[in-house]
């Protein structure tokens, strides 16, 4: 832990050298709207727990946070519908995460900067350079590629997106796709995929870390970066480049609802008694039993709620190809196979080396469940 420590005030060190790229400062920030430093040091208190480090780590946490600005971040946007940009930048009552995402260094960010045209192709092209081998680098959506590039072109040179995610990808420090579009094709690749879209790892060679989600919560997103500043590497990752510390879990594992599954209580249609008593939705079609992700923990709209809260089961939009492999959204998913990449599998299954065929066994078990379930309702 003290070797731990050390290099953390070595890291902090480091950042503390780099110039300032903004005026302020974050607490300043905060402070006009309402944050006070108590606030901050909880939350930073919050992001610790969630990356999984220790409490005392907290206090290094927020001033690496104190310290965003000296992180330059180039985020692209491919093919999709900034609903990733949205869920972090769009909120009547900024939350500390926001706020911090809105102090880093932003060097280019299509929905949130004022230039266009050759202005922000230069913008563009003046960040790669003058920050080459610092910035990191977000992408947001999937990307038509190859021959089929030509289906998203970008800027009044025309240029495709696949050329424009390369060319930032090279001179990147760290890579991360943000969302489930760029983290694995999402609808875009879809079958039968007309634009040839594809996840961001299949056009460059470089490490791409995931963030899927559709889209995934502020926290997930501000918490990569956090955890890049704070250690300068890249967090532990499950077998589909996931951060462990946010997809570690299944949905299933610390829904909410859980309690009504073990229980055998179901709901059997919307609208229904047991919908109202806020039962188990899994006959309904809720995917949480296949799906890694921390949803339950974080919510979104601010942390209000999330679609399992609101009575929709949970769609396994953090999934790889979920639109294909986790419909009919409202069926559930027991009585057949689970398509996904391993055959079967679920990621936890390579990346923990779960033996061959539990998620599969899992799914006909909870097919089972449900029905011994059923019957002994009947019975009663």
């Amino acid at each position: 832990m003290k070797d731990l420590q050390n290099s953390l005030d070595l890291r902090l060190a480091q950042l503390q050298a780099l110039p300032k790229m903004k005026d302020g400062s974050i607490m300043d920030a905060l402070k006009s709207h309402g944050f006070s430093r108590r606030d901050f040091m909880k939350w930073a208190g919050s992001m610790t727990a969630l990356l999984a480090l220790p409490a005392s780590l907290a206090p290094s946490l927020a001033k690496a946070a104190e310290m965003a600005d000296r992180l330059p971040v180039i985020w692209l946007h491919m093919a999709e519908c900034t609903g990733c940009s949205e869920s972090l930048l769009r909120s009547d009552t900024p939350s500390i995460d926001s706020l911090i995402f809105d102090y880093i260094s932003l060097e280019y960010h299509e929905t949130v900067m004022a230039a266009s045209g050759w202005q922000a192709e230069e913008n563009l092209e003046g960040a790669i350079e003058k920050y080459k081998g610092q910035y990191v680098l977000m992408v947001e959506g999937g990307i038509p590629a190859g021959q089929n590039a030509f289906y998203l072109s970008i800027g009044p040179e025309g240029k495709t997106g696949e050329a424009h995610a390369k060319h930032a990808a090279e001179h990147a420090a760290a890579i991360f796709a943000i969302g489930t579009c760029s983290s694995f094709g999402g609808i875009q690749a879809a079958a039968p995929n007309p634009t040839g879209a594809m996840p961001l790892h299949k056009v460059t060679n470089k490490p791409v870390i995931n963030v899927p989600g559709c889209p995934p919560s502020e926290k997930n997103i501000v918490g990569n970066v956090l955890h890049y500043l704070l250690f300068g590497t890249l967090p532990a990752l499950d077998s589909y480049n996931r951060p462990k510390w946010a997809y570690g879990n299944r949905i299933h594992d610390l829904c909410e609802r859980r309690g009504h599954f073990d229980a055998g209580e179901f709901v059997e249609a919307f609208g229904d008694e047991g919908a109202k008593k806020g039962y188990c939705l899994y006959k309904v079609g809720c995917k949480g039993p296949y799906t890694f992700n921390n949803c339950s923990q974080e919510r979104f709209n601010s942390h209000t709620s999330w679609p399992i809260q609101a009575g929709h089961g949970c769609i396994g939009c953090s999934e790889p190809n979920f639109w294909d492999n986790m419909g009919p959204f409202e069926e559930p998913l027991g009585d057949r196979l689970y398509k996904s990449v391993f055959g079967g599998l679920g990621s936890d299954a390579v990346a923990d080396k779960i033996g061959i065929g539990v998620l599969a066994l899992t799914g006909v078990a909870i097919a089972a469940h449900a029905v011994i379930a059923s019957a002994k309702k009947a019975e009663e």
